[in-house]
Order: C-alpha cells, then sequence, then structure tokens
C-alpha cells in the first residue's frame, strides 16, 4: 500500500442505498484502513459504514474541507447522485487499491 497525502474527500457506505458517510482526510489509504479496522470511533464505526463507494481528489486540505462541508448539506437524493455518476455499481473502490474484499 502506497502512502499518499493528497487531500480528499471521500464517501463510505455501508451497502448499496445504505447509510452513508462524508468524510475528508490527506491520506485516503490509512483512513480506509482506520474505517475498516473499528479504529475511529463514532458515526462511521456505529453503522458500519465501511465501503468506499466515492472519493475526489483536492488540491488543498482547505479546498476538500470546504467541498465535504458542502456534501453533508445536501439531500440525500443529491449524494446518491454523486455515487452513482462515478460508480453505478457501488463498487468497493478500497479494492482497487489493495485491500480485502468486505464480506
Amino acid at each position: 500500500m502506497t502512502v499518499d497525502f493528497s487531500p480528499r474527500v471521500y464517501v463510505l457506505a455501508s451497502k448499496r442505498n445504505g447509510t452513508l458517510y462524508v468524510g475528508v482526510t490527506s491520506n485516503l489509504l490509512g483512513r480506509i484502513h482506520q474505517h475498516r479496522g473499528g479504529l475511529v470511533r463514532g458515526f462511521a464505526s456505529d453503522y458500519g459504514t465501511r465501503l468506499l463507494v466515492w472519493f475526489e481528489e483536492h488540491p488543498t486540505m482547505d479546498s476538500a474541507i470546504t467541498r465535504e462541508k458542502r456534501i453533508k448539506k445536501w439531500n440525500r437524493a443529491w449524494k446518491l447522485e454523486l455515487i452513482e455518476a462515478a460508480n453505478p455499481e457501488w463498487r468497493d473502490l478500497a479494492e482497487d487499491f489493495g485491500f480485502a474484499p468486505l464480506s
């Protein structure tokens, strides 16, 4: 697993059309590892959002934080459209980075 410190906004889901979690990080792979290992307490662990279904890179952390805050205010339908535009099958994109499939 390669360490990449690019600011990213990401969406985790519990399952297709399930509970969604919107987050921001400067280390996506490390953050996914934390979520999958249950190392992050709070909403994501409480609701089992462990599938990486969408993310986007940003040039600065400030722009990533601004985007995260905007997406968090969106209604659910808009969030689902965002995911399905880029990932219509709701694949776990973490697998593309070498993470094992979730059962």
